[in-house]
C-alpha cells in the first residue's frame, strides 16, 4: 500500500465518520446487537429464516460471539429486545392480522384492539401506516388484513374491522384515511371477528362471523364466506348474481387461505361444540374436512401444496395437516411449536415461502417481556396425506 500523508488520513477519517452519521439519519436503529447466528433449516422444530453472517470474530457454532460454546438454550428477551432471530417485531398489542409485503422481509401488522396498522421489519422500529377506528366488543376489532391482488400496481391493502355500527371491509391507500368498501355486515354481542384472503381469480374472500345469530338468513352477510372485487362488488361467479355470498354456515371464523396449486380455499371456524376446518365450495358449507373436539382455538391458516398449517390460540401451537388430492385428511395432525411463542393467532405466507405468525399473549396468555410478537419461520414441508 502507498503511504498517505497524515493530513490526508485525517481527512479520510472525518469523511467516513460523516457518511456514517448520514446513514444513521436515513434508517431505523437495530433492535439490538446482532451477536447471534440464525437457525438454519432443520434446526429446532421448524427451522428458521435464511441464515445471516455470524458476528465478527466468532467461530462456527459460537453463538455468543465471545469464543464460548453455545448451550443451545434460548435466551430470554430483555424488554423489547428479543434475541430470537425468528422474531421480527416485539412489544406490539395483540396481533389481529399480518400481510407480508412483496419484498418478503417486511409486513403490515394489524393490532386487533388499537386498530393500528404498522409496517414491521427485523432490525427496524415499527412504522405506523394508518389507524382503523375499531370496536372490540363481541370478539371484534381489526381482525383481517390482506394485500390487493394487484398490490404491485395499486399499493392497496384491505382490512376487516368492527366499528360501532357494523362489521366492514375497508380499503387502505397510501396517505389516505381508511375508506369503506363493503359495509352493513351485521354486528352482534358475539361472533364479530372475520378474516380476509384472496382466491385464484384475484377476488377478495371475506369470512364473516355470525354476530351471535346461530342461524342467520341465507341472504344476510353474517356467518358467510363472501367473494367480492376490489371495489366491494359481488364477484360475477357467485351462486346468486348480485349477491356477495359464496358460502354459508360460519360461526366465528379465524382464518381463510387458498392453496395456489389446487386453488382450494380453506376456512377455520370455532363452533359451540368444536373447532373445525372447512373446504369452501359455493352454497352451504358441507361436512367439516377436519374437527378439533378439544377446541384449541383455530385461527389463521396457511395453505401450500400438500400442507395446511393452522395457528392455535388456546392450544398455543401450530396444527399441521396434509390434505390428499381430493381434500381429505387421514391420520392425526402434527402439533408443533407447543408453548414456544405462546398463543398464536395470525398466520400467512410470505413471497419467499416463509411462514409469518402473530401472537396474542396479552389477551389471556402469559406474555413475556417482548410480547406481543411477529415471528417468521420455515413452514412445515408438504407431501400430501395418504387416503384412508
Amino acid at each position: 500500500m502507498r503511504h498517505r500523508p497524515p493530513r490526508l488520513r485525517l481527512a479520510l477519517v472525518a469523511l467516513i465518520g460523516l457518511l456514517g452519521l448520514m446513514a444513521g439519519c436515513a434508517s431505523f436503529p437495530d433492535e439490538g446487537p446482532r451477536n447471534w447466528q440464525e437457525k438454519t433449516e432443520g434446526q429446532g422444530e421448524l427451522g428458521g429464516p435464511p441464515s445471516v453472517q455470524e458476528a465478527p470474530g466468532s467461530e462456527p457454532g459460537d453463538q455468543n460471539g465471545d469464543g464460548s460454546p453455545d448451550s443451545g438454550a434460548p435466551q430470554a428477551p430483555s424488554g423489547c429486545d428479543d434475541p430470537d432471530p425468528q422474531v421480527v417485531a416485539t412489544c406490539l398489542d395483540p396481533v389481529g392480522a399480518v400481510a407480508v409485503l412483496p419484498n418478503g422481509v417486511s409486513a403490515l401488522v394489524g393490532e386487533r384492539a388499537t386498530g393500528r396498522v404498522l409496517r414491521v421489519e427485523r432490525g427496524k422500529d415499527p412504522v405506523l401506516v394508518t389507524t382503523v377506528p375499531v370496536d372490540t366488543a363481541g370478539g371484534g376489532g381489526l381482525t383481517g388484513l390482506v394485500l390487493s391482488p394487484t398490490y404491485e400496481e395499486d399499493r392497496l391493502v384491505y382490512a376487516y374491522a368492527t366499528t360501532p355500527e357494523d362489521n366492514r371491509v375497508l380499503r387502505l391507500a397510501p396517505n389516505e384515511p381508511p375508506k369503506p368498501v363493503l359495509t352493513g355486515i351485521p354486528k352482534g354481542p358475539a361472533g364479530n371477528g372475520g378474516a380476509l384472503g384472496t382466491d385464484a381469480g384475484n377476488t377478495l374472500l371475506v369470512a364473516t362471523g355470525n354476530a351471535g345469530d346461530p342461524a342467520p338468513a341465507p341472504t344476510a352477510l353474517n356467518g358467510k364466506v363472501l367473494r367480492i372485487d376490489t371495489l366491494g362488488r359481488p364477484a360475477a361467479a357467485n351462486p346468486n348474481p348480485g349477491s356477495p355470498v359464496l358460502s354459508t354456515g360460519l360461526a366465528q371464523p379465524g382464518g381463510i387461505c387458498t392453496d395456489p396449486a389446487s386453488e382450494s380455499v380453506w376456512v377455520t371456524d370455532r363452533t359451540a361444540a368444536r373447532d373445525v376446518l372447512y373446504r369452501v365450495a359455493p352454497g352451504p358449507l358441507g361436512p367439516a374436512a377436519w374437527t378439533w373436539p378439544d377446541r384449541p382455538g383455530v385461527a389463521g391458516c396457511m395453505a401450500q401444496p400438500g400442507v395446511l398449517t393452522v395457528a392455535l390460540t388456546g392450544g398455543a401451537a401450530l396444527s399441521v395437516l396434509r390434505p390428499a388430492d381430493d381434500g381429505s385428511f387421514s391420520g392425526a395432525p402434527e402439533t408443533l411449536l407447543v408453548n414456544v411463542y405462546g398463543r398464536l393467532n395470525a398466520a400467512t405466507l410470505g413471497s419467499d415461502g416463509l411462514l409469518w405468525l402473530g401472537t396474542v399473549n396479552k389477551s389471556g396468555g402469559k406474555p413475556v417481556a417482548s410480547d406481543d410478537r411477529v415471528i417468521r419461520i420455515q413452514p412445515p414441508s408438504g407431501g400430501g396425506a395418504s387416503r384412508a
